[in-house]
């Protein structure tokens, strides 16, 4: 504990000190529990909430050493999707899942997802973890590159701190800091997106996944531990932005997050997503953008029918 003395006021006979006494810096554990606390509030709050996303993916053939480094050289597929994004919960495990929704890919509106909404979360019955794969797998279905993955959204980096999952990981305090134009992305290893920045006091936590049976798995249902850091709000434990890593000798994976307010929810909600994939079995690099507006509620009335609100700006 520290002690700051102010000012010392000489009188005659006497002499009065005026002394604060610094808040007590929170222990990392502490900094957890609260952030664990937070992503459970927060997965609960943003579950009626409906995103829109906009998401554009390129491939390209890249040359030269340096995993992620690796820099495009010709680039052989685009494409655009315009969707929606839910989160759903399966009943079974308790465990929640990010829907991506494609209404349009390409700028052409998808044919078959005619009340698939309605089928997928209305139904009486909750939803079971089969249910919920196979909502992961409609998610990707339109996904390019060579690398099939269902870890591009904005949500999954949270799981880490989930309080069922923390005991997954270790966890390190890398940096305290306030912010400021000094603190560029590029110092932390961020995109060059002005939603990334850091502007207020936050604690940069690391973390390293040290147990078998990883949430993140690959196709043939092998572990993939995953690394990364959290931007984290010390007082709150209110996550601003994410890291998110994972390597093995067929392929490195970056997904980066921003979260921000959203004034008219009251909560802090995924803005931006930067994704990249190397794949080293055909020297592909995937690199993903994706931006999120349009927040709003879906309502469910008693005979079981979604009334939406007219969609905003973005």
């Amino acid at each position: 504990m520290r002690e700051l003395k102010l000012a010392v006021l000489l009188v005659p006979m006497a002499a009065t000190a005026v002394v604060v006494t610094a808040a007590p810096v929170p222990a990392l554990e502490t900094v957890l529990s609260r952030a664990g606390d937070y992503v459970v509030r927060f997965q609960h709050d943003l579950s009626s909430i409906v995103a829109g996303e906009t998401y554009v993916q390129d491939v390209s053939e890249v040359s030269g050493p340096g995993r992620l480094a690796a820099q495009p050289r010709n680039r052989t597929q685009h494409r655009e999707l315009t969707s929606d994004l839910l989160l759903v919960r399966a009943s079974d495990t308790g465990e929640w899942v990010q829907f991506r929704d494609v209404l349009e890919v390409d700028g052409k509106p998808v044919r078959d997802r005619s009340e698939r909404l309605t089928d997928l979360f209305l139904k009486p019955s909750p939803l079971q973890s089969e249910q919920v794969r196979r909502v992961v797998d409609e998610s990707a279905r339109y996904n390019i590159g060579s690398i099939d993955r269902t870890i591009n959204v904005p949500l999954l980096p949270l799981r880490v701190l989930d309080p069922h999952n923390q005991n997954r990981f270790e966890f390190k305090l890398d940096e305290q800091t306030t912010g400021g134009d000094d603190a560029s992305a590029a110092e932390h290893g961020l995109p060059s997106s002005p939603r990334f920045t850091i502007a207020t006091e936050v604690w940069v936590v690391s973390y390293r996944e040290v147990r078998h049976d990883t949430i993140v798995r690959t196709t043939k249902h092998k572990d993939l531990p995953i690394r990364g850091r959290f931007w984290i709000e010390p007082d709150t434990g209110r996550v601003l932005m994410s890291e998110l890593v994972a390597r093995n000798d067929d392929v490195d994976a970056k997904i980066n997050v921003s979260y921000q307010s959203e004034p008219l929810l009251g909560l802090l909600v995924p803005i931006e997503m930067h994704e990249l994939y190397m794949s080293w079995r055909d020297s592909t690099r995937i690199e993903g953008t994706a931006t999120y507006g349009r927040f709003r509620r879906f309502l469910v009335t008693t005979d079981e029918k979604i009334r939406q609100p007219p969609r905003g700006r973005n």
